[in-house]
């Protein structure tokens, strides 16, 4: 791609992004929504004024880590870890029940190929964390406690599914299921997911040193993006998402952060947190628009031949287990209905996560093309129908 065709492309993204934000926030919906819809409407959808191409999957790339870092400083490690029994078990619920429920369709329903059953359910694995951290923030609700424990278990889920990928990618070469590597895998990502907030902690006092001695603008965003970057690769290099290794970079840097030991356990200087947080909202609010319109970019439905009896066949199938293998995962979340149906519910979006999945399929010869459709179709309809759904039940008791 040319410098003037990219420049256009990517002002075409972000003006989308910020009208479509606000019509949705002026009809009172989900601004991500928008974001989403304005990715359908500028992509091969509709309009197709942009494409999928991989420098927009590299910026796309760049702005769910930074909202994943985001994320991070603003979580309390105290409280989540009080969350995390509540959060596995709606994490594991959601993993299992959706897995099971389309994987026994796929084979007995619609009498699917046994790799094409597998990577079907893999698909619904994990949820969208990005989508749901999204949603859950336009709602004004991401300091609740149920917020905590879908961020939890979102999490798990991300990582189980990453395992899961990896091992049906494995399957579909070999044609045979290695569990060991995959609980390998397993291990050293959650040893990196406890380890790796306590280590960079540790430097937290050098990167203050260094942003007071400096002489230079940006210093600090500087060195906070640095090591969102540093330790996205320390997460890919372990085998986990690189979105953990953002998040993991909040939480190093949230001054709600502490440990137990060392002379700077807990002390940052001169609220170093809130410098931080100040000096990167803005390349934030700048490149997380741009990954929600590239979601929409790919759900390309003119791909997808409505005609096909089979596609309809499958797609009606899939949608109400995909949702409802996830929403009943909410039944662990303490609280009343309406907090098991928000979390539930939360729990639905696949997003950008399914798509993997079904390029996956698609690629190891799992999915012909009604199956590759049918999947697509399904992960675009639970990613856009979980924002109105919160919003709906959020709505009941205000």
């Amino acid at each position: 791609m040319d410098v003037p065709g990219f420049l256009l492309k990517l002002l075409i993204i972000l003006v989308a992004a910020r009208a479509a934000a606000e019509v949705f926030a002026c009809l009172r919906l989900p601004a991500v929504l928008g974001e989403v819809a304005a990715g359908v409407l500028i992509g091969p959808s509709l309009l197709n004024v942009v494409q999928v191409e991989p420098v927009f999957y590299l910026l796309s790339e760049i702005g769910i880590l930074l909202l994943l870092f985001e994320v991070g400083m603003d979580t309390d490690v105290a409280q989540l870890a009080k969350t995390g029994g509540e959060s596995s078990l709606v994490a594991l619920t959601g993993v299992i029940a959706p897995t099971a429920l389309i994987f026994w369709a796929s084979r007995y329903w619609l009498t699917l190929p046994f790799l094409a059953s597998l990577f079907t359910a893999g698909a619904f694995v994990a949820t969208s964390i990005g989508i749901t951290v999204r949603v859950l923030a336009d709602l004004k609700m991401e300091r609740t406690r149920f917020a905590r424990v879908v961020l939890g278990a979102a999490v798990l889920d991300d990582v189980i599914g990453v395992v899961i990928l990896a091992m049906l990618i494995n399957y579909s070469r070999v044609n045979a299921v290695e569990w060991l590597p995959g609980l390998k895998g397993l291990v050293f990502i959650l040893i990196f997911l406890v380890a790796a907030p306590v280590i960079t902690k540790l430097f937290i006092p050098h990167i203050a040193a260094a942003a007071e001695k400096s002489k230079s603008k940006g210093t600090l965003p500087g060195a906070a993006i640095a090591l969102i970057l540093a330790l996205a690769l320390a997460a890919e290099l372990v085998g986990a998402p690189a979105i953990i290794g953002a998040f993991v970079a909040g939480i190093a840097l949230s001054r709600k952060f502490c440990l137990s030991f060392g002379p700077y356990s807990c002390g940052l200087g001169n609220n170093l947190s809130e410098r931080i947080e100040a000096s990167t909202k803005p390349i934030i609010d700048l490149f997380v628009p741009v990954f929600f319109v590239v979601v929409g970019i790919s759900i390309n439905f003119k791909a997808i031949d409505f005609s096909n009896g089979r596609f309809w066949l499958i797609a009606a199938i899939l949608t109400p287990l995909a949702m409802i293998g996830k929403a009943i995962s909410g039944v662990w979340a303490k609280g009343g209905f309406r907090t098991k149906a928000l979390t539930g519910i939360s729990m639905i979006p696949r997003g950008e996560v399914g798509l993997v999945f079904a390029q996956a399929g698609k690629t190891s010869g799992a999915f012909d093309d009604a199956i590759y459709a049918a999947v697509v179709f399904t992960v675009a309809l639970t990613t856009l129908a979980a924002p109105l759904l919160l919003k709906a039940v959020a709505r009941k008791d205000r």
